[in-house]
C-alpha cells in the first residue's frame, strides 16, 4: 500500500510570547525543538495512522531567530519510508506580523516509528512523494551537506 505525501503534510502556527524567549528576546533552541519534534510526529501519525515514537533528530540547522511578537509556522512532512520507519522533513519560518515578511529560520530531518498496542515497532505505508517535495528536501539536504564543509 502507497499513500501520497499529502496524507502526512501538516502545518503549525504559534506566537512568540515572552515565556519562550532568552535573555535576548529570542526563542530559545529548546522549545523551537520541542515544536518540531510535535509538528514531526503528527505528520507521521497521519501517514502511518499508528502511533509513533522518535528515533532521531537529524542535524538541525538554526539559520535565524525568531523574537517575541513573531509568528512561527512549522511545515512537516514524510518524504520517505523503510518498513517500520519515517523520514520527516520539518520547516520553520518567522512572520512579522507588522510588516508580513517571512524568514526561515529552521530545518529538521527526524526519523520516526510506528509501534503497535504492544510498543513494538510495525510496518508503516510506502510514501508516494510529488516533485515539488522531493525539490524542497533535495535543496535542503544540499544545504546541509554544504553547511558541513
Amino acid at each position: 500500500m502507497e499513500v501520497s505525501v499529502e496524507q502526512s503534510k501538516t502545518i503549525q502556527t504559534r506566537l512568540v510570547l515572552p515565556s519562550d524567549t532568552n535573555h535576548l528576546g529570542t526563542i530559545f533552541g529548546g522549545t523551537v525543538l520541542a515544536y518540531i519534534d510535535e509538528i514531526a510526529a503528527i505528520s507521521a501519525m497521519r501517514h502511518a495512522r499508528k502511533a509513533v515514537v522518535t528515533v532521531s533528530i537529524d542535524k538541525v540547522d538554526f539559520i535565524s531567530s525568531a523574537k517575541v511578537g513573531d509568528i512561527l509556522k512549522l511545515e512537516a512532512f514524510v518524504y520517505s519510508t523503510g518498513r517500520t520507519s519515517m523520514k520527516v522533513f520539518v520547516k520553520v519560518e518567522t512572520e512579522d506580523l507588522f510588516t508580513g515578511e517571512h524568514h526561515l529560520t529552521t530545518t529538521c530531518f527526524l526519523t520516526m516509528v510506528a509501534i503497535d498496542q504492544n510498543k513494538k515497532p510495525t510496518p508503516v505505508p510506502k510514501v508516494t512523494i510529488s516533485e515539488r517535495e522531493e525539490q524542497i528536501v533535495q535543496l535542503h539536504q544540499q544545504n546541509k551537506r554544504n553547511n558541513k564543509a
